[in-house]
């Protein structure tokens, strides 16, 4: 089977065990190999805390914990308004909880307005649920994409622009 003048004999020998290798090579490798193409963990939500006011917008495709006042507009993943907060703009979110106080329009494909909720100003969503005692002054509107769509009401381009444009306000208007 095995013997010691095999392996130290020199000539065409070899080449083999060098296509054995280069065989081994092609071959699918260990899952350990696999680790750097695997999900990396979600990194936690940034929090801004109660003391803290932002003046201007946020944009992340992260998540917000908002527990402070921003003045501004935000646009998030995932944004969550502590019952304490207060945001002063326009908020667009995948995923949009709403404990405190919102002054502007809110877009986001799932909606929650909680018991402690404060909204003043329009909701276009996907889905929305409002919890009893939330409060809430403006309208609701239900949109397929809530995000894409950056205005409630499409706004039509001159004739004269181009071409496209009477397609393109054909278009969106068809699209309410």
């Amino acid at each position: 089977m095995f013997s010691k003048s095999k392996i130290n004999e020199p000539g065409p020998k070899a080449p083999e065990a060098d296509t054995t290798k280069a065989a081994d090579m092609n071959q699918p490798k260990t899952t350990t190999d696999f680790a750097p193409t695997a999900p990396k963990a979600k990194p936690p939500a940034s929090v801004l805390s109660p003391d803290l006011t932002i003046v201007g917008n946020l944009k992340t495709t992260g998540d917000i914990q908002i527990e402070g006042t921003v003045e501004g507009d935000i646009r998030a993943h995932l944004l969550t308004v502590g019952e304490g907060a207060t945001v002063k703009g326009e908020i667009v979110a995948d995923d949009v909880v709403i404990n405190g106080r919102i002054v502007g329009r809110v877009r986001g494909l799932k909606v929650r307005l909680t018991s402690t909720a404060r909204v003043e100003g329009d909701i276009i969503h996907k889905t929305i649920a409002i919890e009893s005692g939330a409060h809430f002054e403006g309208s609701v509107q239900r949109q397929e994409d809530p995000l894409t769509n950056s205005g409630s009401k499409p706004v039509p381009k001159p004739a004269s622009a181009t071409t496209s444009a009477p397609a393109a306000s054909a278009a969106a208007s068809g699209a309410n």
